[in-house]
């Protein structure tokens, strides 16, 4: 069988936000970007030789505006199914992110406060829900769809049997992608904890690369070391009652 090849999608910027295109028996695409990104999107995967009319499916990693913006456009222009997590059905059926979102650090309190995050996209509704671990084999991909909460509730990550992970934005490059494979945390997490608890699970099972929302591919031993830092720093935050959680 030959190899799955992860093809990373601008949407902003070189890297700052990225949906990929996933090239196997047939095409799979995976998030969607900002809202009004769907033919930007689609006239790049037409660039890499890829019939509209072939995409499989569209996995959206998380309920995230510069995630799940396009899904509906994407669907219009493909025809082809949504794929995203129950947890996350109030966002991706409203059109709106849960709000307020959660800051990890500095950067997150000034992206907060950009009205962009906050506008309404148009909402739509997953032909594919997924609870669990899903095979991809019926769409034509060796690659599963796996839950990894907790920078959402319904955040999930694409690993395909080659080992890459496709992995939203459970970790990301530092500065949004500025400082592309330097591992850091996105601007906004609901549960650090638990999203760093999914990050060590998946790196558990020896990724080759971790392809994320916000840069480049990421080394999964340089990711592990971070991971490791993290988990003191989140402690003592912890310690400190200083951890910001969503509850409820």
């Amino acid at each position: 069988m030959s190899r799955t090849k992860v093809v990373p999608i601008p949407v902003m910027g070189r890297h700052n936000i990225n949906a990929y295109l996933l090239l196997g028996r047939r095409p799979v695409i995976v998030d969607a970007g900002t809202p009004g990104s769907g033919r930007k999107i689609l006239d790049q995967v037409t660039a890499h030789g890829v019939d509209p009319a072939d995409i499989s499916l569209i996995v959206i990693t998380h309920g995230h505006i510069d995630h799940f913006g396009s899904a509906a456009e994407l669907h219009r222009l493909t025809g082809a199914p949504l794929a995203g997590h129950v947890a996350d059905l109030g966002q991706y059926r409203s059109g709106q992110v849960r709000e307020p979102y959660l800051p990890t650090g500095p950067m997150g309190r000034v992206m907060a406060r950009n009205r962009k995050l906050h506008v309404k996209a148009e909402p739509f509704e997953p032909a594919v829900l997924v609870s669990g671990t899903t095979s991809l084999d019926d769409f034509g991909l060796a690659a599963r769809i796996m839950p990894t909460p907790g920078h959402t509730a319904g955040s999930v990550s694409v690993l395909t049997d080659d080992g890459d992970l496709v992995a939203g934005d459970l970790i990301a490059g530092s500065f949004m992608g500025l400082l592309p494979t330097r591992p850091a945390n996105p601007p906004f997490h609901d549960d650090p904890r638990q999203n760093l608890a999914s990050l060590r699970a998946m790196l558990d099972l020896g990724p080759t690369a971790l392809h994320v929302g916000h840069g480049s591919a990421l080394d999964p031993a340089r990711v592990r070391r971070w991971a490791e830092r993290e988990y003191d720093r989140l402690t003592a935050l912890d310690a400190a009652d200083r951890l910001p959680t969503r509850t409820g």
